[in-house]
């Protein structure tokens, strides 16, 4: 079998999770929403919320690739948002089947 055999997986497609923290100003700018939005258009299951503290967490779930995607937007948010800073952590996926706001 070859890596362009049809029958063998590629690995972007393998289902990974992240634990992700956003910090700057990103309460009260829709960046929760906006979340959702994003990952249900890339088909990313998970959740997202407010923390005390001011910044957003989120766990995402999907394959790299469209992960990948999601945080590059996350490192900019919606129109509002000042994004500071985005940590990433590699977790096991959950087997979320949608994606939440908490």
């Amino acid at each position: 079998m070859s890596a362009s055999d049809p029958d063998v997986a590629d690995p972007h497609d393998a289902v990974v999770r992240r634990h992700v923290r956003v910090t700057g100003r990103v309460q009260n700018v829709t960046y929760r929403d906006s979340t959702r939005e994003q990952a249900e258009r890339l088909g990313v299951v998970g959740w997202v919320r407010n923390c005390p503290d001011g910044s957003v967490e989120a766990e995402l779930e999907g394959s790299e690739a469209v992960l990948d995607d999601l945080l590059r937007w996350m490192h900019d948010g919606p129109l509002l948002a000042r994004v500071d800073a985005v940590e990433v952590e590699v977790v096991p996926p959950a087997g979320d089947e949608r994606f939440r706001v908490r």
